[in-house]
């Protein structure tokens, strides 16, 4: 049997007097596009920044690849976080230089040619840029990074519905086969039909974790509709 990319023992993590993440024990395989889905507060962006290795457990344990977060997950891991990190004073040539001396793995020629096809000249400056162009640019050198695993918090959260379909298409087809690729998100509709599996998360608790096709063939109905069904207001 295959090590799982990503496993977690009993993970809790507390803040102050808020419990984020609440002993949850996960396993997830290699090669599967994977949705991490919950109500905003619901712990999906505590368990992303925990499996990059941002924020340490308060109790129990997380590893990728079978390592402990450290030095050797940070290379197999790509991280596309819920907030643009970019520089202003930037340009992407900038940014795409900053990523090759960062990244042994960096793609810079599958990067240039994403950016070519989005009309993104690399002379582009990051502050002439709107939010949802600067979303794509960051997309694009976290999915030209060849890891074992992205983690993508809030992909298409601010980009309009045009815009969510490549950046969808851009995640399908620049992930290795053997990768995972982990988007965290409560736009559901927006992202089923490229998912594998989904994890429900709510109030730091894992409620389900199942295939796609066993949602749909158990309950007859879609991961949005179960989505809205399990958490209702």
């Amino acid at each position: 049997m295959t090590q799982p990319i990503l496993q977690c023992k009993r993970l809790t993590k507390v803040f102050g007097a808020k419990t984020a993440l609440a002993e949850v024990s996960l396993e997830l395989p290699k090669g599967k596009i994977i949705g991490l889905l919950g109500p905003n507060g619901s712990g999906k962006t505590t368990l992303i920044k925990l499996a990059a290795g941002l924020l340490k457990p308060s109790e129990g344990e997380i590893r990728v690849d079978g390592n402990l977060p450290g030095i050797e997950t940070k290379a197999v891991v790509s991280y596309l976080p819920e907030r643009t990190y970019l520089s202003d004073w930037m340009r992407v040539c900038d940014v795409l230089d900053f990523f090759e001396d960062f990244y042994a793995d960096f793609d810079r020629a599958r990067a240039v040619d994403m950016l070519e096809r989005l009309d993104i000249t690399t002379s582009a400056k990051i502050k002439t840029m709107s939010k949802g162009t600067k979303e794509k640019v960051q997309l694009i050198l976290v999915m030209s990074r060849k890891a074992s695993l992205y983690l993508l918090d809030e992909p298409i959260g601010g980009v309009d519905p045009a815009a969510r379909d490549y950046i969808l298409n851009t995640i399908i087809s620049n992930y290795d086969t053997n990768a995972t690729v982990i988007i965290s998100t409560h736009l559901i509709a927006d992202i089923e039909q490229v998912l594998d599996e989904v994890v429900f998360i709510s109030k730091g608790n894992v409620v389900l974790h199942s295939s796609v096709d066993e949602i749909r063939e158990q309950n007859g109905k879609s991961v949005d509709d179960l989505f809205r069904e399990v958490f209702k207001c």
